[in-house]
């Protein structure tokens, strides 16, 4: 039997109340986490690239490395997908870190240097019998553009924590996992943020069963690259070293849309393989930091699609980086979807605006598969509805995302059926 975790009058309260739930990406929070923490999220860690013309030597050149700048080999591993292999390091803590980076920047046998870095989580009608409640699907009409797409076919890399996969709404949805935290296969299965989002974008519809996701018949790829600090209610973290590798298997996965609901520091690695995947026409989706100064990585890149939050009344809080910029908003306050265990929840953050969003993008992928990532902002932004902000502007510089009108737009139709 299905369990749920919110009684009938959290649908009142959710309506007053909103509960942000949010990392905050550019502070190093792993000093806070004890001995427990997985390798890949150590502290005083670097990723040294090695060139691909020389793989006879890799072994030869990470060991004088190590034994030339006294450093301590934690782990290794290729990235196919832009020909590197990476090297990781321990630095010790009698050693300046900055001066050991300096150092190997001008060592010709390295192609790249940089800090293991960390990211955060950005937590924050049909017969499935929840649907009522679930206003965030039918805010940006994707229940009306269903009648014409459903996603079917259409591959999705979720780079997030893990998934319940057996959840009865995503059973059949999630077609591949992979895990690049170490240890993390023990959780995979109780991992609420991964679940939250892989529900929102991709839950199975007309079932008779909780919810519906806005591309529920899209095939969803689980790939763990974040982990929740045991013992800790905070946001999950993952590291440029977890990241790189799930990027690259996302990549090499066939994915027609990479969904980053996780924002942290500029990351030269991770933007390397960015842009080595929208080179390759993948879709890349991220939440954008609506607290702070910048809207975080990799939301900050120009060839993603970054999103904010906004709430049952298309109400958007402008961030202060926003200044003349144009920003996609999509639902992302006290949102009903799946939690671990057949479970219920409503969650709030950017992490769910940005799945909102490459759910309505997989609708659009499957009527148009070769559509780029800048055809999909300029008909997502030229079809989003008018935003306000909590006082009650409108602002034209912001929209949130209309599933049905970009359908419409795309087919050469007044609507979408």
């Amino acid at each position: 039997m299905m369990k749920s975790r919110f009684p009938i009058w959290r649908f009142i309260v959710f309506c007053f109340v909103s509960v942000l739930i949010t990392g905050c990406a550019t502070t190093d929070k792993r000093a806070e986490l004890g001995m427990e923490v997985p390798k890949q999220l150590q502290m005083r860690q670097i990723i040294v690239t090695l060139r691909d013309d020389t793989p006879e030597q890799w072994a030869a050149i990470a060991k004088a490395l190590s034994e030339e700048y006294r450093l301590r080999e934690v782990g290794n591993f290729p990235l196919s997908s832009i020909r590197v292999q990476c090297i990781v390091y321990q630095i010790a803590e009698d050693r300046p870190l900055e001066k050991v980076v300096d150092e190997l920047r001008r060592d010709p046998r390295v192609e790249s240097v940089q800090t293991n870095q960390v990211f955060a989580g950005m937590q924050a009608s049909h017969s499935d019998p929840y649907a009522a409640l679930e206003y965030g699907a039918m805010a940006i009409h994707a229940d009306q553009a269903h009648r014409v797409s459903t996603g079917k076919g259409v591959r999705i890399s979720v780079i997030d924590t893990g998934m319940d996969k057996d959840h009865p709404d995503l059973r059949g949805r999630i077609v591949k996992i992979a895990n690049f935290v170490e240890g993390g296969e023990k959780s995979f299965d109780q991992d609420a943020h991964g679940t939250a989002v892989a529900g929102v974008i991709g839950a199975r519809a007309n079932d008779g069963v909780g919810i519906f996701g806005v591309a529920p018949d899209a095939e969803l790829i689980g790939v763990k690259a974040c982990w929740y600090p045991k013992g800790k209610n905070s946001s999950a973290l993952c590291s440029s070293w977890t990241l790189a590798k799930a990027l690259d298997f996302a990549i090499g996965s066939n994915s027609q849309i990479i969904n980053m609901s996780l924002s942290g520091p500029g990351d030269p690695l991770l933007e390397r393989l960015l842009d080595h995947a929208v080179g390759k026409g993948i879709i890349i989706v991220a939440a954008a930091a609506q607290d702070g100064e910048a809207p975080g990585f990799p939301a900050l890149m120009n060839s993603v699609t970054a999103v904010v939050a906004s709430n049952i009344k298309a109400e958007v809080r402008i961030p202060v980086w926003a200044k003349d910029k144009i920003l996609l908003a999509a639902p992302g306050v006290e949102i009903l979807t799946t939690a671990p265990r057949e479970s219920y929840d409503f969650l709030s953050g950017s992490s769910l605006a940005a799945a909102h969003v490459t759910g309505v993008v997989a609708l659009l992928l499957e009527r148009r598969p070769r559509l780029t990532q800048s055809e999909l902002w300029t008909l997502l932004t030229a079809t989003a509805m008018p935003a306000t902000t909590t006082t009650g502007r409108t602002i034209a510089a912001v929209g949130v995302v209309d599933a049905c009108a970009a359908l419409g737009k795309l087919l050469g139709q007044a609507q979408c059926f």
